[in-house]
């Protein structure tokens, strides 16, 4: 429980350093949201299960590079009202900000590389078997 405590801390610092972030979700590969901060449940659930799907495809796109390692680093969607980021965050696990136009993008970037960064190993989810969290 203490873990969760200081995750969420992590997320608030992420959200209340960049102006304009509106939601931070940690989330599981397989679309399991692990941490949340600035939405309610059920839309940091929905947020968690899309980007499963992104990061399925970023990976699919990434093996069309010569030399790649088929890995997602970041993705960035630019829609009216706002930008959306998704990192590889630790083994497993990605970091995923929703945030309104006019929000820093270097700044929101910087700041989710500092966060992965730090506690990469923390935001990991350890691989499933059967339905269970190993």
């Amino acid at each position: 429980m203490q873990q969760r405590a200081n995750m969420d801390w992590m997320l608030k610092d992420l959200a209340e350093s960049v102006p304009q972030t509106r939601q931070v979700v940690v989330l599981s590969a397989d679309g399991l949201r692990m941490a949340q901060y600035g939405a309610d449940t059920d839309s940091a659930d929905r947020l968690a299960a899309a980007c499963a799907g992104l990061q399925s495809l970023a990976v699919a796109v990434a093996s069309e590079f010569p030399g790649s390692d088929g890995r997602m680093r970041l993705v960035v969607i630019e829609v009216t009202g706002g930008l959306f980021y998704l990192m590889a965050a630790g083994a497993g696990a990605y970091l995923a900000v929703l945030a309104d136009d006019g929000v820093d993008a270097g700044l929101i970037g910087a700041r989710m590389r500092d966060l992965v960064a730090r506690i990469g190993e923390h935001l990991s989810s350890p691989p499933r078997s059967d339905g269970q969290v190993a």
